[in-house]
């Protein structure tokens, strides 16, 4: 899995490509966070349109990064999940816990 981000208007864009499993890239989407929030950067959307595959370990990443933003004051939020990840949020019911939208510009404009 690779990382990279970039800001959009008022929101940190968090790009996650290939395959979410969990790792030692689960820590340094956590400290991302952490460091998100210590910036007053409180909302996030991950854009997850080039991710390939994602195991338990990659949803258990998302959950600890929608908890650690929320406890801090923060929105996290999804875009561009692709068939194979939706419905993989809706057969475990996340799809209740995450803001998902179609395109990154759409979360974006939800935090208004």
């Amino acid at each position: 899995m690779k990382i990279k981000t970039y800001e959009k208007y008022s929101a940190l864009i968090i790009e996650l490509k290939g395959n979410v499993m969990g790792g030692p890239e689960a820590q340094e989407f956590h400290d991302l966070l952490h460091k998100s929030i210590e910036e007053g950067k409180k909302n996030v959307v991950v854009d997850l349109a080039s991710v390939k595959f994602m195991n338990s370990s990659g949803l258990g990443m998302l959950i600890s990064g929608y908890t650690t933003i929320k406890n801090g004051n923060g929105s996290l939020k999804l875009a561009n999940a692709t068939e194979k990840i939706n419905s993989l949020l809706v057969i475990t019911k996340l799809i209740t816990i995450f803001e998902h939208y179609e395109s990154v510009d759409a979360a974006v404009k939800s935090f208004n």
